[in-house]
């Protein structure tokens, strides 16, 4: 019952957050890798840790306090941080997941440690490590990962966010460590203060990616029925792209407007794919999409880097539409 009690509760807590996710845009793979790192992260921080102590010398509540949170937090940030700067998280709430996962990964394999270590049958200990502990780590690094999203969406500096989120969840692992409560209730207290943090997340988010969905799907529609009337260049876009057309050769000006038709028509149908998920409708694969993406690619490279900066005013090329793509 023990190991129930220490290692059930977060695991089934990821569970519900991938259970609200409406939109289902996990990628199965990253989602290993991500708890994959936690259980590596835990593994690193024990050296790292039992290194820092033998140098220090310091006691066991200093060092709870002190040198646990920023050594563990840090830790499992470093693969978040490679989701986000390779481009491998489309939404906030992805974020939010990966994340969580991450701190899940290295709960079970902190509570599996302490299994072997700690030889005591006291289920209020294992209750208490399940449900508090186990989802502080998983609460903590899921929010760092809506507040780096939240600085890819905005265009700011994510580095700055780090800093400000680490920061913010190094403090919240600590003051959970200084055990100023009773620990029953600090396991009650974390418990609801993450459940309540993680469904405003997934409310405001979800309510977000509607409302850019419905947005962009609008305009998008609306200029691919320009193009294929010939009506695209005495639109706004259109004559933007006429605007540019002296700093590039004809040949990647026609592959810009290609390029154009083509990502849109893409665009177009992976965000119908979206809105029939989220619906809970199925979505009809296309077997010509494949042949499509490859063509996209050429395009992509012929128009070269300068070129695609240029075009990206009238496509809006972010991260999520990146991301969508795996909707074809």
């Amino acid at each position: 019952m023990k190991f129930i009690a220490a290692l059930l509760p977060v695991i089934a807590f990821l569970l519900v957050l991938i259970y609200l996710d409406s939109f289902k845009l996990i990628r199965k793979n990253v989602l290993i890798y991500s708890i994959v790192w936690g259980i590596c992260a835990a593994i690193l921080s024990y050296f790292v840790n039992n290194l820092i102590v033998s140098i220090t010398d310091l006691n066991n509540r200093a060092f709870c306090r002190a040198v646990s949170p920023p050594v563990e937090e840090t830790l499992k940030s470093l693969f978040l941080i490679f989701l986000v700067m390779k481009g491998k998280i489309g939404f906030r709430i992805d974020g939010a997941i990966y994340g969580f996962a991450i701190g899940a990964g290295f709960a079970l394999y902190e509570n599996i440690f302490f299994l072997h270590e700690i030889p005591t049958d006291n289920m209020w200990l294992w209750i208490i490590r399940g449900f508090g502990t186990a989802i502080m780590h998983g609460g903590v690094t899921s929010i760092l990962g809506v507040l780096l999203m939240h600085a890819r969406e905005k265009n700011r500096s994510i580095f700055k966010y780090l800093g400000l989120g680490l920061l913010l969840v190094i403090l919240i692992h600590s003051l959970f460590n200084h055990f100023l409560l009773p620990p029953l209730a600090s396991m009650f207290i974390i418990l609801i203060i993450i459940s309540v943090v993680e469904i405003a997340i997934f409310q405001v988010n979800e309510r977000l990616l509607r409302e850019w969905l419905e947005l962009e799907f609008d305009s998008e529609v609306k200029l691919l029925a320009m193009i294929r009337k010939g009506e695209f260049l005495q639109s706004k876009p259109g004559k933007y792209l006429i605007s540019i057309r002296q700093k590039f050769s004809k040949f990647v000006v026609l592959d810009m407007l290609s390029y154009i038709s083509l990502y849109l028509e893409l665009s177009v149908r992976a965000k119908g794919n979206l809105m029939l998920k989220e619906s809970g409708l199925p979505v009809k694969k296309d077997i010509e999409v494949t042949t499509k993406l490859l063509e996209l690619k050429s395009l992509e490279k012929n128009i070269g880097k300068t070129g695609l900066m240029a075009i990206s005013p009238i496509l809006r090329i972010s991260k999520k539409n990146i991301i969508k793509w795996s909707l074809l």
